[in-house]
């Protein structure tokens, strides 16, 4: 399969985009949303005020992970041409030297002057007991669900040369060192499945179908090897068990957003029709919702995912990061790009993975 020329340039920038859109109109109902914005088409960048447009804890933490899979051997960020940083040494992406640079990555956000975005209290809890270092399976909230670890797994889907198990398990891993419970985990390593299946020219028509099938696939699939007892610690009577239940909450949430879809109502509030997006499961299928009803346009699935009574910036991100994995580039405009916080790492991170593609 070919990839999409600067997959991993529109995935991040998309997501940063989405984010940033969708970060003024969080925690607002639709009536106050469209007196302070307007209809969703109206909507575009900037809406921040300032030279510099803001994003939240979801763009943060996704470069955090991006960075942290580049210390553990996707690359060094800020080179170029045929170098250590011309693609990923796949093997030195061990669970033991990503666990680890996550770690550090996700304590140095922790403490970033920046970390001042309303950041979930999951996150925040589980990366001060991280930061005492014990063990990742001791230091996650095994009962949360919350959004923010499929908010920030974009970067997995992006690295090339990964197999397919390291794309899992590092989707899954990254996840469970803050959010434990199966459903974070599934929904991480489905939402990553989905930017690497649109990333590779994946059809519109087929992306649910090849996400149920996935997500059936995957159902008994219990990634020891980066998990560990993760299973055992959240009190299931066996790894498949404590997995499967993950991968059937996603399969509801895939059938959710495909039944939605049928109307094709595109005045419809995503978070009315698909799901609020608190948690990571409705995260994903009210984003997948927000890009395929628009056809897969770029700047609209933004906009859409935006203009939502539920958790829009992350909503927005993820919808951002599937259209930029889809179509690169080319509908992020300079004018949206330049004024985004991050710019700099972003692009770092971008020519990284897109040269070694």
């Amino acid at each position: 399969m070919k990839r999409v020329r600067f997959a991993a340039a529109g995935s991040l920038f998309g997501l940063a985009i989405g984010d940033a859109m969708g970060y003024p109109t969080e925690f607002l109902n639709m009536a106050q949303i469209a007196a302070k914005f307007g209809s969703w088409r109206e909507m575009g960048l900037p809406l921040s005020e300032g030279d510099i447009v803001r994003v939240t804890d979801d763009t943060q933490m996704a470069l955090a992970v991006g960075e942290a899979l580049v210390e553990a051997g996707a690359g060094e960020p800020g080179t170029r041409g045929r170098t250590r940083g011309a693609g990923p040494t796949a093997a030195a992406l061990t669970p033991a030297t990503v666990e680890a640079a996550l770690r550090k990555h996700f304590v140095a956000w922790l403490h970033d002057p920046d970390n001042n975005r309303a950041p979930g209290q999951t996150c925040l809890n589980a990366c001060v007991a991280l930061e005492r270092g014990i063990r990742w399976q001791d230091a996650t909230v095994i009962g949360s669900k919350g959004c923010g670890a499929n908010m920030r797994v974009t970067p997995v889907a992006l690295i090339p040369g990964l197999s397919p198990e390291q794309r899992a398990g590092i989707a899954q891993l990254q996840a469970a060192l803050t959010h434990g419970h199966p459903t974070a985990l599934a929904a991480s390593d489905l939402t990553a499945h989905a930017t690497w299946l649109l990333a590779y020219g994946c059809k519109l028509d087929d992306l649910l179908p090849r996400l149920r099938a996935y997500a059936q696939e995957s159902r008994h699939t219990y990634h020891a090897e980066w998990l560990g007892d993760l299973w055992n610690k959240a009190g299931a009577p066996d790894p498949k068990s404590f997995i499967a239940f993950g991968w059937d909450e996603c399969l509801r949430a895939l059938d959710t957003a495909a039944t939605a879809l049928r109307s094709k109502d595109q005045e419809r509030d995503p978070s009315e029709a698909v799901g609020a997006g608190w948690v990571a499961e409705e995260a994903l299928a009210t984003a997948l919702y927000s890009f395929l009803v628009v056809d897969g346009d770029a700047r609209g699935a933004v906009a859409r995912a935006a203009h939502s009574s539920g958790d829009s910036d992350s909503i927005a991100a993820l919808a951002g990061a599937f259209a930029g994995a889809k179509h690169g580039i080319l509908y992020w405009v300079p004018e949206w790009r330049e004024p985004l916080e991050y710019k700099d790492r972003i692009v770092s991170l971008a020519a990284l993975w897109d040269d070694a593609s």
